[in-house]
């Protein structure tokens, strides 16, 4: 579950920073157009929350630096 929240705080971050970037190209003509402000508002908070999520990951021991990745359970070594 953990996981899946941070994939999808991931992919906001993503988003909101590619709003924001367009935002920034269309609105150079308006004087008072505050919506690359707010987009890169969002994008800081989502990322706060991702490394808050990440940080409860690694305090609770659902995620683990180097011990749960797919090739540590292989059987056969390498040579």
């Amino acid at each position: 579950m953990l996981k899946l929240v941070i994939i999808i705080l991931l992919i906001l971050v993503i988003l909101s920073l590619s709003t924001g970037l367009i935002f920034l190209f269309k609105d150079t003509e308006k004087a008072g157009s505050k919506r690359t402000r707010y987009a890169l508002g969002a994008r800081v908070i989502f990322a706060s929350l991702l490394l808050i999520a990440i940080g409860y990951g690694f305090y609770t021991g659902e995620l683990r630096i180097g011990t749960n990745a797919p090739w540590h359970n292989a059987t056969e070594k390498l040579p």
